[in-house]
């Protein structure tokens, strides 16, 4: 058995994949990097066979139809021999001190008295154009260099959460807690994020910065533009985060990893009300209004604490006066704590 997997998504990725991978390949056979083509167009399926070609031990390429991020993630988690499981996408890359060292850590942990669920790391925006990169790190939130429990951490203020680029998990508990992302669909991280969070126990948080989270192609997935006109799938994994929210209400109730998931979800849930306000049509505002009776129908005390928290009442500010006012507050609190 492997003690780390990798799962790359692929999707006509031929112009930066190989990068992603070189900076996996100092894992050596510790890792197996599996590489998976979604229905890719161009030189994708080919550079990926030639990695698995060269490197038969380490590297394996899947090739499968386009069903997007989520399917490509099933797909590795699926596949995946390696007793913890790790997604890195096709532009992004890995530090190699901090993996090296993440991958020492892992094997110090492997066979202890406590299973280790989940494995927290920092992050880095390597946004395109910018000299000064965004660290995203989690030390005032988190003990360090030993296993804890979510009753441990401390606060997680906006604009800190702990997102896929941060975690790695035990492969055995993706399965067990039944995760199966949906198909063509973008934004389903958040989910990949959310809901394995009650089945985790147990987690580890090493100071080191590891992964590097592309941003700046035009086409990417979180471009603000990009996301307007998928707003719609934006909807649809924030109403599956307020299903399974509603369904854990008695499991997560009075536990740390409950006010964790709300505040999380309170974030999704403000994200996709400001893009509404910004696509600026009465068919998206209509949407803004339909999403907040989704989850009012869905359970009163989740809507009460979404709608009329901080969040909840800077997003709905009457009027245009009070949507202007609306995105303003969005950009500073942006530029302040520095999400995406």
């Amino acid at each position: 058995m492997k003690l780390l997997t990798v799962t790359i998504p692929c999707y006509n990725s031929q112009d930066y994949m190989a990068n992603c991978i070189e900076s996996l390949l100092p894992g050596g056979e510790d890792v197996e990097i599996l590489v998976v083509d979604d229905g890719s167009m161009d030189q994708t399926a080919q550079i990926a066979d030639a990695y698995a070609a060269k490197y038969p031990t380490i590297v394996r390429a899947i090739h499968q139809e386009n069903g997007g991020h989520g399917a490509a993630v099933n797909t590795g988690i699926a596949n995946a021999t390696g007793l913890y499981f790790k997604v890195v996408d096709s532009d992004d890359w890995v530090k190699k001190e901090a993996y090296l060292e993440i991958l020492a850590r892992l094997r110090e942990l492997t066979g202890g008295e406590q299973a280790l669920d989940m494995f927290i790391s920092n992050f880095v925006y390597e946004k395109e154009g910018e000299r000064r990169k965004k660290v995203m790190h989690y030390r005032h939130l988190m003990p360090q260099e030993r296993i804890f429990t979510w009753e441990e951490c401390g606060h997680f203020r906006p604009g800190k959460y702990i997102l896929m680029h941060s975690v790695i998990y035990r492969t055995k508990l993706l399965r067990e807690c039944g995760l199966h992302l949906p198909e063509h669909t973008f934004y389903v991280d958040n989910l990949y994020v959310f809901e394995p969070l009650p089945f985790v126990r147990t987690l580890y948080y090493l100071d080191v910065n590891f992964y590097r989270y592309y941003i700046g192609r035009a086409d990417q997935s979180v471009n603000e533009t990009v996301m307007i006109g998928r707003i719609d799938q934006q909807l649809t994994v924030n109403r599956l985060m307020v299903d399974y929210m509603v369904g854990k209400k008695k499991e997560i109730a009075g536990r740390k990893v409950g006010k964790y998931m709300l505040s999380y979800l309170d974030i999704i849930t403000t994200v996709s009300s400001i893009l509404l306000i910004r696509a600026q049509t009465e068919e998206a505002l209509a949407k803004k209004k339909e999403l907040l009776a989704y989850i009012r129908q869905k359970d009163r005390s989740l809507y009460r604490k979404l709608r009329y928290g901080l969040l909840g009442n800077c997003m709905n500010l009457p009027g245009r006066a009070g949507r202007w006012i609306s995105v303003e507050g969005y950009k500073i609190s942006q530029k302040f704590f520095g999400f995406n």
